[in-house]
């Protein structure tokens, strides 16, 4: 079953990534380099308009084949503030949960809103779990997944290169279908 092309919640919508957003999505990472490239290699120098076309090319091509599914965040308008996305590659029928969010749109809870959402739709579609991974001197990212009741259930060593302030070490956030009725 696939998710939802849009989710709404209060104050925070999550649609499906369009061709053109490329724009948007290209300004939202410019104005955050120095935020994202912290954690984010793929925004540690610099994040071209021909990134950004890359990266709706591809998250097209992984909804349609089901690997992943990613969304543009959007605040009480229509600008674009992040992405998050449903990934497959934890396996089991698992899905993991991801999320970046542009420097000016933190601290109002937005992403811990938008990981409600996913989390909502991973269920309805029948996911096994729900994970988060971040790295563990990633602070800010691991108070989402704190804030909805998730349990760490450990470390393991990033697979993917990080950004400048990555530890290598990311830590592990799991929820199971039961649990989050519970939260």
């Amino acid at each position: 079953m696939e998710p939802a092309e849009t989710l709404a919640g209060e104050t925070v919508s999550l649609r499906r990534w369009r061709a053109t957003d490329g724009a948007a999505l290209h300004r939202a990472i410019n104005e955050s380099l120095d935020h994202l490239g912290a954690f984010l290699p793929w925004a540690v120098d610099s994040y071209s308009e021909s990134d950004a076309g890359e990266f709706l090319r591809r998250t097209d091509r992984q909804w349609r084949s089901g690997d992943r599914f990613e969304y543009a965040i959007t605040g009480t308008g229509a600008e674009i503030v992040g992405g998050c996305g449903l990934m497959t590659r934890i396996g089991g029928r698992g899905l993991e949960i991801g999320y970046w969010l542009a420097k000016s749109a933190t601290g109002r809870g937005l992403v811990t809103q938008a990981a409600r959402l996913l989390i909502d739709e991973a269920l309805r579609i029948g996911a096994t779990r729900v994970e988060i991974h971040h790295d563990e001197a990633n602070q800010r990212s691991g108070a989402v997944p704190r804030r909805l009741g998730f349990t760490r259930a450990g470390t393991r060593a990033a697979s993917l290169g990080g950004g400048t302030a990555s530890t290598g070490t990311l830590v592990v956030w799991r929820m199971l279908p039961g649990e989050w009725g519970s939260r």
